[in-house]
C-alpha cells in the first residue's frame, strides 16, 4: 500500500474517532454523573424512608432494612433506565421487556405476592404485635414473629405454628392481650332453698379481699339467673390482662370454698319424676307381666 495513502486512511480514521468521540463523550460524562447522583439519592432515600419508619413505629424493627432496600432498589431501576436513555441506547424495549416479565412473575407467584401484602398490611395496621395471644378462626397462639410472608404463632400448649399471613389478613381476628384489662365473670349455683342474700354477700367478700380486682369499672355480684336446679349468681369484675388467669382460677376455688363454709350447697342438676295413676307392683314388672295377670296354677 502507499505511504501516502495508508497515511491519510490513518488521518482520517483519527478524525472519525475524534469527531465520534466529542458527540459521545458528554452523554458518557452525563451517564456517569447521573450514575453516581442516582446511587448517592439511592441511599440518601433509603435512609430517610428508615428514620421516617422508626418515626412512626408502624412496623417491626426487622423489617425496617427490607423497607429501606425495596426503597432503594426502586430508585436504582429509574436511575439505571435513564443511564441507558442517556447513553442513547432506546429504553422503550427494555420498559416493555421488564414489564412483561413483572407480569409473568406477578402471574406465578400470586400467593406468595398475596402473602407479601397482607404481611404489609398486618405491619402497618398492627392488629397485633409480637407477644400478643390472638385467635384467627381457629388459628389461637402467641405471636413470636411476624414476616412478609408468614406469622410464627406458638400456642398455649407449645405447638408451632407457621401461619400464611393471607390466612390472618382474611380473618377475623380476636387479640385477647391488646387491651390493658379484661371483664373476669364466673358463675356459682346455689339451692333455691339458701339465702340468696347471704350468698352474694359471701363473694363480695371474697372479691374485695384479692388485690388484683380493679376498682374501677366497679365489681358486681349479681343474680344471673333462675336455673332450671339452681339460682345462678354472677361475679362480673376486671383485672389487668397479665393477672385474668391467675385471678380466675383462684376466684373459682375459694368462691366454691367459702360457699360451702358459709352453708350454702352448689347443687348439681336433678329431676323430680311424678308418675300419675299409681306404678304397678315390683314383682309384675320385673316379671314384664301387665298389672292384672296372675300366675298360672302350677307355676
Amino acid at each position: 500500500m502507499d505511504p501516502v495513502m495508508a497515511q491519510t486512511q490513518v488521518e482520517l480514521f483519527v478524525n472519525q474517532l475524534v469527531t465520534r468521540a466529542a458527540e459521545v463523550l458528554p452523554n458518557i460524562i452525563g451517564a456517569v454523573l447521573l450514575l453516581v447522583a442516582g446511587l448517592w439519592f439511592a441511599g440518601f432515600a433509603q435512609r430517610g424512608a428508615l428514620r421516617l419508619i422508626q418515626r412512626t413505629g408502624k412496623l417491626e424493627p426487622t423489617l425496617e432494612t427490607a423497607f429501606g432496600n425495596v426503597v432503594r432498589y426502586a430508585i436504582m431501576v429509574v436511575v439505571i433506565v435513564a443511564v441507558l436513555s442517556q447513553l442513547g441506547i432506546q429504553t422503550t424495549s427494555i420498559l416493555a421487556v421488564l414489564g412483561a416479565a413483572g407480569l409473568a412473575i406477578g402471574l406465578a407467584l400470586q400467593g406468595t405476592l398475596a402473602n407479601v401484602a397482607a404481611g404489609l398490611m398486618l405491619l402497618w395496621l398492627r392488629p397485633f404485635k409480637l407477644g400478643d395471644y390472638i385467635d384467627a378462626d381457629g388459628v389461637a397462639g402467641t405471636v413470636k414473629r411476624i414476616g412478609l410472608f408468614s406469622t410464627e404463632l406458638h400456642s398455649w400448649d407449645g405447638i408451632f405454628q407457621f401461619v400464611p399471613n393471607s390466612q390472618l389478613w382474611n380473618k377475623r381476628v380476636t387479640n385477647f392481650t391488646r387491651l390493658p384489662t379484661r371483664l373476669l365473670e364466673l358463675k356459682f349455683g346455689i339451692a333455691y332453698e339458701d339465702d340468696v342474700r347471704k350468698a352474694k354477700q359471701v363473694l363480695e367478700q371474697l372479691i374485695g379481699e384479692d388485690a388484683r380486682i380493679l376498682g374501677e369499672p366497679a365489681p358486681q355480684v349479681l343474680a344471673y339467673e333462675l336455673g332450671d336446679s339452681a339460682v345462678v349468681l354472677a361475679i362480673r369484675v376486671w383485672t389487668k390482662t397479665a393477672d385474668y388467669w391467675a385471678t380466675r382460677w383462684a376466684l373459682t376455688e375459694a368462691g366454691k370454698l367459702r360457699l360451702e363454709e358459709a352453708g350454702l350447697s352448689i347443687p348439681f342438676p336433678q329431676r323430680d319424676i311424678h308418675i300419675v295413676g299409681g306404678a304397678p307392683p315390683l314383682d309384675n314388672r320385673s316379671a314384664g307381666r301387665p298389672p292384672d295377670a296372675r300366675p298360672a296354677a302350677g307355676k
